[in-house]
């Protein structure tokens, strides 16, 4: 894998590109840990693919907020 090629941390599928035109869609975490963390000064950033983030979010005592949308650029 090159370091460009964009990969989901669960399964390690590839995100699908084509001419760095994105084929489908990933969820990306970006934390930048700070003070009273064991973390601190670390930033952690993983993607998930939609199927494990589906996979995941069951696992959730409290399930995410979902709201639907018209606008899909921002």
């Amino acid at each position: 894998m090159n370091q460009r090629e964009k990969c989901c941390n669960m399964c390690g599928k590839r995100i699908k590109e084509e001419a760095g035109i994105l084929k489908e869609d990933y969820l990306v975490i970006e934390k930048k840990w700070g003070y009273f963390s064991e973390k601190d000064g670390e930033i952690h950033k993983i993607r998930l693919c939609e199927e494990c983030y589906d996979k995941w979010i069951k696992s959730f005592q409290i399930p995410p907020k979902i709201q639907d949308t018209t606008e899909y650029l921002s």
